[in-house]
């Protein structure tokens, strides 16, 4: 049985890293999210998760939060080795069901980059 957690090391925490994946970045939309990748030196996958005051009042935005770890915590197999994953939640986002956000962060990750 494979690990299911979501340690502390799998966290991007520091703003000033948040800014270097913004900058150098890949970044990939999808209708309600946005997912920015950058390689890392640690080896390990790790989330970093941001959703706007504009995505709703703070019940919305707690709640896309957890189902966002969540789905990082089961589907890890489907995030890239030693990068760094940002997944942002665009504005106006209606209420999504867990099996709709699978399915869209699904198709999300495993597309390539456009160039």
């Amino acid at each position: 049985m494979k690990k299911q957690s979501y340690r502390k090391e799998e966290r991007i925490t520091s703003s000033s890293r948040y800014r270097v994946i913004y900058r150098q970045g890949v970044w990939k939309s999808s209708k309600n999210f946005t997912s920015v990748t950058y390689s890392n030196t640690q080896g390990i996958k790790r989330l970093g998760i941001t959703v706007s005051k504009k995505a709703g009042n703070a019940v919305k935005r707690s709640r896309i939060k957890r189902l966002l770890r969540e789905y990082f915590r089961l589907n890890k197999d489907l995030f890239p080795a030693g990068c760094d994953v940002v997944l942002m939640a665009r504005k106006n986002i209606p209420p999504l069901t867990y099996k709709e956000i699978c399915a869209e962060l699904t198709r999300l990750i495993e597309r390539k980059a456009e160039t």
